[in-house]
């Protein structure tokens, strides 16, 4: 990126690296898989397209801002993984709006035209968001004296899915013997809060996975585990296949 004033391993440092590769199989059970292909730098998926960075874009009004987009955690990021700025000045707003319209719009379009899929084919759907996350995020979230989790299942506190199908989406990582725990400290962000509507028979989950599991941090390369990570991932991912949501009522209304 030459927009930007970090080397390109800094830039990476936020990125979910390798996540495609740890889930590709699934594709092997019938389950549709959408992999982006450009790095949480650039645009950010998991953020409205509308939570804009005053501190980052050129003459736009600052307002009210929620904590991330205020730490630079916008929909265009101004920082990466600790807080190191990306750019030298501002982006302009046609920049951002480019990025939005190339790279955010047709994500989102795919997720639904797929949800929508689900719907008419079945009557329901299940999303899986699928994440890395740093270990120093772990640590630096009030996690430091308890045995920090491999594995985070964010729900947004029940509000995205059925507990029922969290609780067995839970169970099948935990069968692989990972380390699992619910909403701490993750509990999901837009995705989940956009796509999760149990009342309406669509569940939507984030699986955040502990990077240090399968990567070396500092230069962004599989480690030698990584397969093995990955085979289990995917039996893991193979029970949750297995999910009957059609035992599961729906919400009152």
């Amino acid at each position: 990126m030459n927009q930007s004033v970090l080397d390109p391993l800094a830039l990476r440092s936020s990125e979910d690296a390798f996540v495609d590769l740890l889930f590709e199989g699934v594709t092997d059970f019938g389950v549709p898989m959408i992999s982006a292909v450009f790095p949480r730098a650039w645009v950010d998926l998991n953020r409205r397209c509308d939570e804009f960075d005053p501190a980052l874009i050129e003459g736009m009004a600052r307002g009210q801002l929620n904590p991330r987009v205020a730490s630079g955690l916008g929909v265009v990021p101004r920082v990466v993984a600790g807080g190191r700025n990306i750019y030298s000045g501002k982006l302009t707003r046609d920049e951002v709006r480019s990025r939005i319209e190339l790279f955010w719009k047709p994500y989102h379009g795919a997720v639904k035209t797929l949800l929508n899929e689900a719907h008419a084919l079945y009557g329901q759907s299940i999303l899986l968001d699928c994440h890395s996350m740093p270990r120093e995020a772990l640590a630096s979230n009030g996690l430091r004296n308890v045995k920090r989790p491999e594995i985070v299942i964010g729900d947004r506190y029940g509000a995205s899915a059925d507990p029922s199908i969290v609780a067995q989406v839970e169970s099948a990582f935990i069968a692989e013997g990972f380390l699992v725990t619910r909403n701490m400290p993750f509990a999901g962000a837009y995705i989940v809060e956009q796509y999760g509507r149990p009342a309406m028979r669509s569940h939507a989950i984030q699986i955040e996975i502990d990077r240090s599991l399968y990567m070396d941090e500092a230069r962004i390369e599989p480690r030698s585990e990584f397969n093995d990570v990955r085979e289990a991932l995917l039996r893991a991912a193979r029970r949750v296949v297995s999910i009957d949501a059609d035992d599961v009522p729906l919400a009152a209304e």
